[in-house]
């Protein structure tokens, strides 16, 4: 089985956004109730790297694609898309990536071309094993009284978020070079 993570971006209204929120943590919490439900997380509007992000994001993910498209066609995230229409305009972003692949896609033409597998892998794990230290480091005498899923979850939707959005396109950027290197544009 291959973990999925699904990205969702949607556009909240001006004045809706407490209300989408409260909307939000309520369909995540019913996600936690379903079989294969690794983790979730609402990444909030943000100025990243001097672009203007207006979008409301939020990363989920499963151990299976068999186990989302559960939650895909479940009554309760019927229930929960419904309740935040309201608040939405436009259309809502489902993107579904796997792993962090989404990041090492070729900075020009048409077609993506990927760099070598094992070049991703190198850059996932120089990003991965960095963050998991510090976040134990910072985290560890906090958590240590938590049970052991209730710690991996919280590590993990961590993890997750902060390679997304901060690691990985740093990594990306600066090893771009190196990833890239041989591959014709």
């Amino acid at each position: 089985m291959q973990a999925v993570t699904v990205l969702i971006s949607r556009q909240v209204k001006p004045g809706c956004e407490p209300a989408f929120e409260r909307v939000m943590d309520q369909i995540i919490g019913a996600a936690t109730a379903f079989k294969g439900y690794l983790g979730a997380q609402l990444v909030r509007p943000g100025d990243e790297e001097g672009v203007n992000d207006s979008l409301y994001h939020v990363v989920m993910a499963f151990d299976s694609e068999a186990n989302l498209k559960v939650w895909q066609h479940s009554p309760a995230r019927a229930l929960g898309l419904a309740a935040a229409a309201p608040y939405i305009e436009g259309h809502t972003l489902v993107r579904q990536v796997s792993g962090l692949a989404h990041w090492f896609q070729s900075p020009g033409g048409t077609k993506p071309v990927a760099p070598p597998r094992w070049k991703v892998a190198a850059v996932t794990w120089l990003g991965i094993f960095p963050t998991v230290y510090l976040l134990f480091w910072a985290l560890g005498d906090l958590l240590t009284p938590w049970p052991l899923v209730a710690r991996i979850m919280l590590i993990t939707v961590l993890v997750v978020g902060l390679m997304t959005w901060v690691v990985a396109p740093t990594l990306t950027r600066l090893l771009k070079p190196w990833l890239y290197a041989g591959i014709p544009k």
